[in-house]
């Protein structure tokens, strides 16, 4: 089948093209290609536009009027600029997905798939969250993401549309094929800077917090690979007709259904690569938390996927992708 992606451009929205077209389907790229890629798209069906736009939207649909499943993946994602500039947060992430929502009704698209975040959940006193534990987001961008969930949710019920929220813990790794990888050039994310430590760009890799309630003190995620994730996705999108026997609108997360600690990740880092990098414990810096990971019974349920890739993995996959992609 053909499936809409927006933000198909991007390191996750790529990567689940590249999974759909593994299992015998037909992406349709639109990105407006502010933070795309265009080796991310140079082999696949593409528009390069805004989600707001409906007359691209209309074209689309006239000339694939065999797409009936959207995977909504395009949005602002950086939760220190959201804080800075939460004005376009609210515009692109929100505003334009309710504009692209009302559009796609109109055009009888009524399966979505949306790409949102445990950053809604609020702290768990366990550790573990599940579609149910307490919410609470605490940043522009998570709050576009809750907001856009009701919005989706109103939409369901109104238009007699589908869909599935996916919330997605830690997602790190590269496609296991190297065709598409993350890209953000100043990375504050936890294997870039292993990355650069161990490549020898930075002196030292700081372990933020020792005094977490955890098994080691350090705080604690949940890792899993993004081509998990992208499956998740192409499962869902297969098995959509299915998944609403008790309505019109789904929340699952998607994770490792573990935590790993930080101390843990570096660990696994070192195994990786072979050697130990230089690294030091300090004071958490302001904002953190000790973190939390997902139950995933719901998807295992609903979908029949779990995670079959390690972070080790992931881990190894993401080396591979700064290698061969790092510098383009």
């Amino acid at each position: 089948m053909k499936v809409l992606i927006t933000g198909g451009a991007g390191y996750i929205g790529s990567t689940i093209a590249s999974a759909l077209m593994d299992r015998g389907h037909v992406p349709v790229i639109l990105d407006s290609m502010i933070n795309g890629r265009e080796e991310f798209v140079s082999d696949r069906i593409f528009y390069q536009g805004d989600i707001a736009d409906t007359q691209m939207l209309t074209k689309i649909h006239n000339e694939h009027p065999d797409i009936n499943h959207v995977v909504h993946c395009a949005a602002l994602i950086v939760v220190p600029d959201s804080v800075a500039r939460p004005h376009e947060y609210y515009t692109e992430n929100v505003a334009k997905t309710m504009v692209m929502l009302k559009k796609l009704a109109e055009l009888g698209i009524k399966h979505v798939i949306f790409s949102s975040s445990a950053s809604v959940y609020d702290d768990s006193p366990t550790f573990e969250v599940t579609e149910t534990s307490p919410l609470n987001p605490r940043s522009p961008y998570a709050r576009t993401k809750a907001m856009d969930e009701m919005i989706i949710e109103d939409f369901c019920t109104a238009y007699d549309m589908r869909a599935v929220a996916f919330r997605y813990f830690n997602v790190i790794g590269a496609d296991p094929k190297m065709r598409s990888g993350p890209y953000i050039k100043e990375p504050s994310a936890l294997i870039p800077k292993l990355i650069r430590v161990a490549n020898g760009q930075d002196p030292m890799f700081y372990i933020t917090g020792i005094d977490w309630p955890t098994r080691d003190g350090t705080g604690l995620r949940d890792y899993f690979h993004v081509w998990d994730l992208a499956n998740a996705h192409a499962i869902a999108v297969e098995k959509c007709a299915d998944l609403f026997d008790d309505g019109h609108f789904q929340i699952i997360n998607l994770g490792a259904g573990n935590g790993v600690t930080v101390r843990e990740f570096v660990d696994c880092f070192e195994k990786v690569i072979g050697h130990s990098i230089n690294k030091q414990d300090t004071q958490p810096r302001s904002g953190d938390i000790a973190g939390a990971y997902t139950r995933i019974d719901k998807a295992m349920g609903m979908l029949g996927w779990k995670p079959e890739l390690s972070v080790e993995q992931a881990i190894a996959d993401n080396l591979a992708w700064d290698k061969h992609w790092g510098g383009r």
